[in-house]
């Protein structure tokens, strides 16, 4: 089994290099999923977010309002510290049952947005970066996440440097164009990964 650890900035296209190697015949660990999963009405997860942050996180209908929350964390660094020291070890005991079901010739992607930010690149065979340039990236999230120009600087600035992300990498897409452009980088990075595995 190959443990490949997949990050990008937001915006970077991350989602889609992961659906591309899911198409090729790897095994996706998708944290974010994970995430949304383990705060789900009923869990423990949701019980303490709420217990940590009142309950006006939480929709009409009990769920988890996630851009209320998202609006509380990403503009102070403690509040998203203690999320993400409530999140992060439920996503972690998720995903170590997920990457122990694929088989033994597996080629396992765990897509981690947070993985150069909680210093995680040891727990992977290598460490694979989606890079794009802040300015790709800003324009992304305003033209198809509906964001705000503040509020995408603000996401972005919740993270990791691209210098950070870079730094951790053992191989980097970089994705700055269109889809067209992507797709064979993406395949050439499968069979190096196939390779190694």
């Amino acid at each position: 089994m190959l443990k490949v650890g997949l990050t990008g900035g937001i915006g970077a296209g991350k989602s889609e290099v992961s659906r591309l190697l899911v198409s090729y015949g790897a095994v996706l660990v998708d944290s974010d999923k994970i995430a949304r999963e383990v705060v789900a009405p009923g869990t423990p997860g949701l019980a303490a977010v709420v217990a940590e942050f009142g309950p006006g996180v939480l929709t009409p209908e009990g769920a988890l309002d996630r851009p209320k929350l998202g609006a509380i964390v990403f503009a102070d660094t403690d509040r998203l510290a203690a999320l993400n020291a409530i999140v992060h070890p439920l996503v972690r005991a998720r995903s170590a049952e997920l990457e122990s079901a694929a088989g033994p010739d597996a080629v396992v992607v765990h897509d981690v947005p947070l993985l150069a930010e909680n210093a995680l690149a040891p727990l992977y065979d290598l460490v694979l970066v989606v890079d794009a340039s802040t300015e790709t990236r800003l324009d992304r999230l305003v033209r198809m996440r509906g964001m705000t120009p503040d509020e995408a600087r603000a996401r972005m600035a919740a993270q990791a440097t691209r210098e950070q992300r870079l730094a951790v990498a053992d191989l980097v897409i970089e994705n700055d164009g269109p889809l067209e452009e992507l797709e064979p980088r993406v395949r050439a990075v499968w069979e190096e990964l196939r390779n190694r595995s």
